[in-house]
């Protein structure tokens, strides 16, 4: 479901101490006047386990791509040498930790709302064609049962991805 794989991209963006190139690619940068996510102007690889380093396909991004750095909400200064950036990743204090596992959970519960939205969606459009006559009573049941299905497996499968993240988190 889209909701999960939203979740998903989102929670590999959050910083736990380990380079990687997840952290940045969402990143959005003035491109010549364009709004460009980061990894369509530059490679973004992780040569060591605490340093990302960004390379701009085009030499005259390299401004544009460390003002959005400095910009987002990573908390971590790039240097540049003029060819590549280099982000240099701390280690996380355990109150940064404690922050960052309560913006995931807050994420996940987002998540499970937009399940709980398709859910709902999806019993009108059933109790619809109930009322129109194009369901019987005993197929809406059955209908219904299985959006309920559905949507206890997608909030488990977010549960799951929340106490992976937040494991991760924690860990030193």
């Amino acid at each position: 479901m889209a909701a999960v794989e939203a979740l998903e991209k989102d929670l590999a963006g959050y910083r736990t101490g380990k380079a990687s190139p997840a952290l940045v690619e969402s990143i959005m940068v003035d491109y010549y006047g364009a709004q460009t996510r980061l990894r369509e102007i530059a490679g973004i690889t992780a040569p060591e386990p605490r340093l990302l380093v960004i390379q701009p396909w085009d030499q005259n991004a390299l401004g544009s791509i460390e003002k959005a750095l400095q910009a987002s909400s990573l908390g971590i200064t790039p240097k540049n040498d003029g060819r590549v950036l280099r982000l240099p990743i701390p280690e996380l204090s355990e109150e940064r930790r404690r922050e960052l596992s309560r913006q995931v959970k807050k994420r996940a519960e987002e998540a499970k709302v937009s399940i709980r939205n398709h859910r709902r969606d999806a019993n009108e459009a059933a109790k619809k064609f109930q009322k129109d006559s194009q369901l019987t009573k005993d197929d809406l049941h059955e209908m219904l049962e299985e959006v309920q299905n559905l949507t206890t497996e997608y909030c488990q499968q977010v549960d799951e991805l929340t106490k992976k993240k937040e494991e991760e988190l924690m860990s030193l």
